[in-house]
C-alpha cells in the first residue's frame, strides 16, 4: 500500500511543477486527474466497508492532488465532484464487502497506480 501512496505523492508533486496555466483553461492532464480523483473516491469508500484500517487516506490523498494542483474554479469543482461520484457509486451499490468489492478495490488500485506512473512520466520534468 506504501508504494501506491509513494506514487500518489510524486503525481502531486509533479503537478505543482507543472508550468502556469490561463485561469479556468483545462490541463491536458485534468481528464486522468478527475479519473485519479473518481478512482480515490471508490476506493475510500470500499476499502472501509472492507475493514481496512487506513481511515481517511483516500480523502487526503485526493486533498493533497487538489492542493499540488491548485486548480481554480471549475477544474476545482470537477476534480472534487469526481471524488464523489466514485465514492457515491459504491456506496448505491454496496452496503457490505463481497467478493466484486475486493475485486473493484484491487482494480481500482491498479488502475490508479497506472494513471500516476503515466502522468509522472508525461508531465515531470
Amino acid at each position: 500500500m506504501s508504494k501506491r501512496i509513494v506514487i500518489l505523492v510524486v503525481l502531486a508533486l509533479a503537478c505543482a511543477m507543472a508550468p502556469a496555466r490561463a485561469q479556468n483553461a483545462a490541463a491536458p492532464f485534468d481528464g486522468d486527474l478527475q479519473r485519479l480523483a473518481e478512482i480515490l473516491g471508490g476506493l475510500h469508500y470500499l476499502r472501509g466497508i472492507c475493514g481496512a484500517r487506513d481511515g481517511g487516506i483516500w480523502r487526503n490523498e485526493v486533498q493533497a492532488l487538489i492542493d499540488a494542483e491548485t486548480p481554480p474554479g471549475e477544474r476545482r469543482t470537477r476534480m472534487i465532484a469526481a471524488f464523489n461520484r466514485g465514492y457515491n457509486g459504491f456506496q448505491q451499490t454496496y452496503r457490505a464487502c463481497t467478493p466484486a468489492a475486493t475485486v473493484a478495490i484491487r482494480r481500482y488500485v491498479s488502475e490508479g497506480s497506472r494513471i500516476s506512473r503515466d502522468l509522472t512520466a508525461r508531465y515531470a520534468n
